[in-house]
C-alpha cells in the first residue's frame, strides 16, 4: 500500500495531466499587443483554460480585452468588465448584456444602472417589460412617474417624449393628446 504523501503526489499529477488533455480538446488562445499605455496591452485575447498557468477561464487585461472575463476600457466576454462592457454578465460604466450592470447605463435581459433597458430594468429611468425607477415605462412598471398599462403619468409622458422616448412609451389613453407647447 502506498503512503499518503504518494497518493496525493499521484492525484496531483493525474489532475495536471487531465488538464493538459482538456486543453488540448478545446481552444486556448493567449494574444496581446506588445504596445499600449504602462502595462496595460492595446489589445487582449484570452479564452479557454490554461493549465500552465492554472487558469481556468482566459482571463483578458487591456485596453480592448476579448476573453472569458475581460477586463478593459472596452471590454467583450461571458464576464465584461470596462468602461464600455459586452457580454454574458457585463459590469461598468455603459454596459450591454444579458445580466447588465451599468453606472451610466445598461441595456440587457436584465439592467441595472442610471439608465437602464431590458426585459427587466431597475434604475433613476427604467424602461422594459417590468421597469422599476424614478420614471419607469413598461408593461409592468413601478415607480414616482410611471406608464404602464395601468398608469400614464402625465410628467412621466411629458419626460419620456422629450427626451426621445414617446416611441418606446406612447401615451396609452385613447383621444390623448399631449399638451402643447409655446413656440422657442
Amino acid at each position: 500500500m502506498k503512503s499518503r504523501e504518494e497518493l496525493e503526489a499521484r492525484v496531483e499529477q493525474l489532475e495536471t495531466e487531465l488538464a493538459r488533455v482538456r486543453a488540448r480538446s478545446t481552444r486556448s488562445v493567449r494574444k496581446q499587443a506588445g504596445w499600449g499605455l504602462g502595462n496595460l496591452p492595446m489589445w487582449a485575447v484570452a479564452v479557454g483554460a490554461d493549465p500552465e498557468r492554472g487558469e481556468v477561464r482566459g482571463h483578458a487585461k487591456g485596453i480592448v480585452a476579448v476573453g472569458d472575463i475581460a477586463t478593459g476600457f472596452v471590454a467583450v466576454g461571458g464576464w465584461a468588465r470596462g468602461i464600455v462592457a459586452l457580454g454574458g454578465m457585463a459590469t461598468g460604466l455603459l454596459t450591454f448584456g444579458g445580466l447588465s450592470i451599468g453606472v451610466l447605463a445598461a441595456v440587457g435581459g436584465l439592467a441595472i444602472g442610471t439608465f437602464a433597458f431590458g426585459g427587466g430594468a431597475v434604475g433613476a429611468v427604467a424602461v422594459g417589460g417590468g421597469a422599476v425607477g424614478e420614471y419607469a415605462c413598461g408593461g409592468g412598471a413601478a415607480g414616482t412617474h410611471v406608464m404602464s398599462a395601468t398608469r400614464q403619468d402625465p410628467e412621466a409622458e411629458v419626460f419620456f417624449r422629450e427626451h426621445g422616448l414617446g416611441g418606446v412609451c406612447p401615451p396609452q389613453r385613447r383621444g390623448w393628446r399631449p399638451p402643447e407647447r409655446a413656440p422657442h
